[in-house]
């Protein structure tokens, strides 16, 4: 069974303003979960409606009926299970390697997508400033399939961090240098911009390195590119780049 208050607090998780004030979030799926329990984040408790996750504690489970889980389900098509975790304490910002910075980044697929291609690539450490969307977004969450448990995300203000940072910065431009014939280090912050307008007008002033994806149709009149896919084409070069070193 599953009382009034416990759907009235799962369903409250859908908006940030109540992750943040309860500090907790909800993750759906069996490949979700599964990942999650197996990483650093804390179970709070657990809704199933079948015989999953023997490992938890039947303290912190639940056996609901399909109509009771549609109930607290933030997606179309509810699953079979769902959990509420902890939301985890900040991780100090690694400073090295190849770090990815999404600059106002608002569509919950793309976030999600761009950490499961962190995890692809290596990048371990993501910056977002703090108009992206809340990684914590049920939709997010979902998108990202388990990565995030192995990604450090953390939001800042991204035109102090880059200023003050000693490591070259590419920012994705339209008419940047080719992305194929330019010099890519193995250390660097690697900046994405919001899906309709690009890099903002402040961290442009601060960026030195313009790179770009040429466009190779004979039209030439594709306007841009899906910030995810863009995302995994420079992810790619960077990581090729190492190689040919």
């Amino acid at each position: 069974m599953i009382s009034k208050n416990q759907i009235k607090l799962i369903t409250s998780l859908q908006l940030k303003k109540y992750r943040n004030a309860h500090q907790l979030f909800i993750a759906q799926g069996v490949k979700v979960i599964q990942e999650l329990l197996q990483s650093n984040f804390e179970l709070e408790h657990l809704y199933v409606t079948d015989t999953f996750f023997e490992q938890v504690n039947s303290t912190q489970k639940t056996t609901l009926k399909e109509q009771d889980m549609n109930k607290i389900s933030a997606l179309n098509s509810p699953s079979s299970c769902l959990g509420i975790f902890k939301i985890p304490i900040a991780k100090k910002i690694e400073t090295s390697g190849l770090i990815l910075a999404l600059d106002d980044i608002r569509d919950p697929g793309n976030l999600g997508t761009i950490i499961r291609l962190c995890d692809w690539f290596g990048v371990k450490q993501l910056l977002c400033s703090v108009e992206t969307v809340d990684v914590y977004s049920p939709k997010v969450i979902q998108a990202t399939m388990g990565s995030i448990s192995r990604v450090t995300i953390n939001y800042l203000d991204l035109n102090t961090f880059i200023s003050e940072s000693s490591l070259p910065v590419f920012g994705t431009f339209m008419n940047g240098q080719n992305i194929y014939q330019a010099a890519l280090p193995i250390e660097a912050i690697l900046i994405l911009g919001n899906e309709a307008n690009g890099i903002s007008d402040g961290l442009k002033k601060i960026i030195k390195n313009k790179i770009a994806i040429p466009r190779f149709g004979d039209m030439q009149q594709t306007e841009s590119l899906n910030v995810a896919t863009a995302a995994a084409i420079f992810l790619s070069e960077f990581r090729r780049s190492i190689n040919e070193k």
